[in-house]
């Protein structure tokens, strides 16, 4: 009985002090209904590095039910870089404190061209919602026609329903928009940053050129760092030899979880995203639009949900990539291999896709004259299944270019969303050819050796066709007849790839279901 006392004794104050530190985890947060105007506080952000400073805050009051139950609490904010450059992209997320306790995160600008700079704070009772939300990620039932092809405006229209409302958010004439996000692209040529930053400008983003983490291996380790309050915080979309990634600030850490931006990046719910750390290289002051410049560094966790009020996310959580291999052998004989990780997201990774490859396929030959790219490719499930894809484009640049990447959008887009089954995508893997010259040709006539064979047998079909240059040429191609019963037609078409698509949709009751 003696034995057992000091264990008592010992276990107390352990258990006391556990406890104790639990309780002194999460900041002290201060309701909406608390706030009036004219307080003041302070609010904290990085200008420059990793260095967190405050800034000034002044409450304005209150705009009550801007939309059912939703408040903004609005602000003067005041630093030397606020006062010289307005409300910055990249602030998203900022933390506001009055009396050390939590109010809210920095969030939206009020007017254009404003004299000062005025604020829009999401109270962080709003943001709090955000981590209790769950649910099934987006996904669309593809429209009929389906298309062999998918550009990216044609992947804006197909999602009009998903991005109709994000794009409302920042529609010309509104007073109170989200701050823009900006949106560090890395490795992206300039013809492919062009459409990109057309992309994703409807959605409220602000795409510069910048760098990143610069990783190219095989997986992506995870980092145990941790996060604070007003430290910059990357929303990673595509990480390794290109990169595309989101860039706001951290509002409220409580032990691994974590809330940032005090609006929707996308508003897509139920996400699977990498969360980095980042880091401000300069704050871009400008009459339109001032904004961050920053890098992103190591994985660190991974966001779950994208809302209304902000996205939340768990730190030392591993997001899930789609691994994308290409083997390029360009048109002086040269192969270089590139490595991409694409985000996990049935609504994001085609546009994702059409982007990389538009944007290796750019950056690794000339911009301008004749391409002729030949590429094969597996797209390897989850389930164990794969599927092949081979085809052939060639004419000017931009024509050839944009044909292989929307033909890989396109595949991604409908196995991912799809009436029939969930299909998860395992890894992407490409081998393309360039060579810069045009290669077609024009088919001129075909010749049968016999018209009559036996079921089984061998006959020969010869195909005359013409090249762009005039030139004629015959090729040869054995052919083995079907097994059938005696006295039976077989039709043989021979032609392009389109034609021969047109007489297969022809052959279904369906004439909108494209095979």
């Amino acid at each position: 009985m003696n034995k057992l006392t000091p264990r008592r004794i010992w276990l107390a104050p352990a258990l006391l002090l556990f406890l104790s530190l639990t309780l002194h985890a999460a900041e002290e947060l201060m309701p909406v209904s608390q706030v009036k105007a004219g307080m003041k506080g302070k609010g904290r952000t990085v200008f420059l590095g990793n260095t967190i400073e405050e800034f000034d805050v002044e409450i304005l009051g209150v705009l009550n039910n801007i939309s059912p139950k939703r408040h903004v609490i609005l602000a003067r904010l005041s630093h030397p870089v606020i006062d010289k450059a307005g409300n910055i992209q990249g602030m998203s997320g900022s933390p506001v404190y009055i009396d050390g306790k939590l109010v809210g995160a920095v969030a939206y600008s009020i007017g254009n061209f404003t004299k000062e700079t005025i604020a829009g704070i999401t109270p962080i009772a709003d943001m709090m919602d955000v981590q209790e939300k769950k649910g099934e990620r987006s996904s669309l039932p593809p429209r009929y026609p389906l298309q062999k092809e998918l550009s990216l405006d044609d992947m804006m229209a197909m999602n009009q329903a998903v991005f109709q409302p994000q794009a409302s958010l920042y529609a010309d004439g509104r007073t109170i928009t989200p701050l823009s996000i900006p949106l560090v692209l890395r490795g992206f040529s300039n013809n492919t940053y062009g459409k990109a930053r057309d992309f994703f400008s409807r959605l409220g983003f602000h795409a510069v050129l910048g760098g990143g983490s610069g990783q190219s291996t095989d997986t992506v380790p995870v980092s145990h760092a941790g996060l604070r309050g007003g430290d910059p915080v990357g929303v990673q979309l595509v990480r390794g030899d290109v990169e595309v990634s989101a860039l706001g600030t951290v509002t409220y850490v409580d032990g691994n979880k974590v809330l940032a931006f005090g609006h929707p990046m996308f508003n897509l719910g139920s996400v699977d995203y990498a969360m980095t750390r980042a880091s401000v290289m300069a704050v871009v002051p400008s009459m339109a639009s001032s904004f961050k410049l920053g890098n992103t560094a190591e994985v660190v966790g991974r966001i779950t949900q994208d809302r209304s009020f902000g996205v939340y996310g768990e730190l030392g959580e591993r997001p899930r990539f789609i691994p994308m291999n290409i083997s390029m052998i360009g048109a002086r004989g040269q192969i270089r291999d590139y490595k991409v990780f694409l985000c996990d997201d049935n609504i994001i990774t085609p546009a994702m896709t059409n982007m990389v490859v538009a944007s290796l396929l750019s950056a690794e030959e000339r911009a301008l004259g004749n391409l002729t790219i030949r590429f094969t490719g597996d797209i390897f499930l989850e389930n164990g299944q794969s599927i092949n894809l081979e085809d052939l484009y060639t004419g000017i640049y931009d024509s050839a270019v944009s044909g292989l990447s929307n033909l890989l959008a396109a595949a991604v887009f409908y196995l991912t969303n799809n009436e029939f089954a969930d299909l998860s995508i395992f890894r992407i893997d490409l081998k393309i050819q360039v060579t810069e010259e045009i290669r077609f040709a024009y088919l001129e006539r075909v010749w049968l050796d016999k018209y009559e064979a036996r079921s089984g047998e061998r006959i020969l079909i010869r195909v005359f066709y013409r090249n762009h240059r005039g030139e004629t040429s015959v090729k040869d191609v054995p052919f083995a007849t079907p097994n059938l019963p005696s006295g039976s037609q077989v039709y043989l078409a021979i032609g392009d790839a389109r034609s021969m698509q047109s007489i297969e949709m022809s052959q279904y009751r369906n004439a909108q279901f494209v095979p």
